[in-house]
């Protein structure tokens, strides 16, 4: 930007306008470069795991399971088909382990096999769901300044389903655990935005250009959004740096385990599967974007008073607004509705009427009867004679 603003004339402007200009020149810069930084390219090291991951996603169903060195994950000893899930599959899991550590003279403690299964009907299920979203997605990442790549994280979290649930508690397509979702979200009874597919977005965009900030380089960040920054700060201090390679080489701790050490491979290969979706999948057929607007409710009010006048049925309108608990009877103020943009309008006006009807209600409470008392208010006693 330099050729367009020189020093004496940055220098010439009034002290309040110079110092809100260069303010504007550190932010745009620093968003660029946050944006410019992620190509997300493949780092030295983890070409097998990507690659692993690639054939998770795109080659084996959910009846197939892959057995690998989770060290080597380009070594592949075998993969068992027609696995059924429950008891009966697990022995025949436990059973093809024991053959192939007789068969390789491995040492079982060393943990040289592990199984995992596919996931291809999972991940196909994602690529068509995240057409809904992934637009809006883009452009809010893209408004952070940071690479919209990062919109595709949710084909590793919860496959872009709103409702997705892990057995710890996490919520959502972007998998918020509870504390962390309170720190950027609405999480109550009535409503947990961590269900809500844009609310949400905006709150992992800031997560991640939080995780950015403090670990300074984008394998660290991703990794930290499984993982938890504070993990990764004492990964560093253990193994002394910044590469993540290196981390998942060197790094033995318990909570440090398979999954965190995957999460950026596991992304890497979304990301190259979602970019070239044609070439693996010719065939999908990606959802219609969803475009919703927010129409923000003013004061809480119940929700069949703002959509009987709407004519919008309760399933459909939570189908707008997954972030409302199929049990809530009450939106709560300051909550965004979401609703198609040709109907924002009527549920503005719904909810302007529904407020005066309750604005009148109680005053009409509150209107002294001809005898002077408050309808509803007990009776002054008499006097004692």
């Amino acid at each position: 930007m330099g050729q367009f603003f020189g020093t004496q004339w940055i220098m010439g402007l009034p002290l309040l306008l110079r110092s809100a200009f260069i303010f504007f020149l550190l932010t745009t810069t620093f968003q660029h470069a946050l944006a410019a930084e992620a190509t997300f390219t493949i780092l030295p090291g983890l070409e097998g795991a990507v690659e692993f991951w690639k054939r998770i996603f795109t080659r084996y169903g959910a009846s197939e399971v892959v057995f690998f060195d989770p060290a080597d994950h380009s070594k592949i000893y075998s993969v068992l088909r027609g696995v059924p899930e429950g008891g009966a599959g697990r022995v025949l899991i436990e059973r093809e382990r024991a053959r192939i550590i007789a068969e390789h003279d491995l040492n079982e403690p060393d943990g040289r096999v592990r199984s995992q299964r596919g996931v291809k009907e999972q991940f196909i299920s994602g690529l068509r769901i995240s057409g809904r979203y992934l637009s809006q997605m883009r452009k809010i990442f893209r408004d952070e300044g940071l690479p919209v790549e990062l919109a595709y994280l949710p084909l590793v979290e919860s496959s872009f389903n709103v409702r997705a649930r892990s057995s710890a508690g996490a919520v959502g397509m972007w998998q918020f655990m509870p504390e962390t979702g309170k720190k950027f979200l609405l999480v109550s009874d009535a409503v947990d935005e961590r269900r809500d597919p844009l609310v949400s977005t905006r709150a992992a965009a800031r997560l991640l250009k939080q995780n950015h900030q403090l670990l300074g380089n984008w394998p660290l960040a991703v990794t930290a959004y499984n993982h938890g920054t504070e993990g990764i700060f004492r990964a560093i201090e253990a193994v002394g740096t910044r590469d993540l390679v290196e981390m998942i080489r060197r790094y033995q701790s318990p909570t440090f385990g398979f999954a965190s050490k995957n999460f950026y491979a596991e992304f890497l290969a979304a990301v190259s599967i979602a970019r070239n979706s044609d070439a693996y999948f010719p065939f999908l057929r990606p959802h219609a974007p969803l475009h919703l607007r927010e129409v923000e409710i003013k004061r809480s009010l119940p929700i069949h008073s703002l959509l009987r006048p709407t004519a919008v049925s309760r399933g459909v309108f939570l189908q707008w607004n997954p972030a409302i608990s199929p049990t809530a009877s009450i939106i709560p103020a300051g909550y965004r509705v979401k609703v198609p943009p040709e109907k924002a309008d009527r549920f503005a006006v719904a909810q302007r009427r529904v407020i005066e009807a309750l604005a009148e209600r109680k005053k009409a409470v509150a209107k002294p009867t001809a005898g002077g008392s408050a309808r509803g208010k007990t009776a002054s006693k008499s006097p004692k004679g």
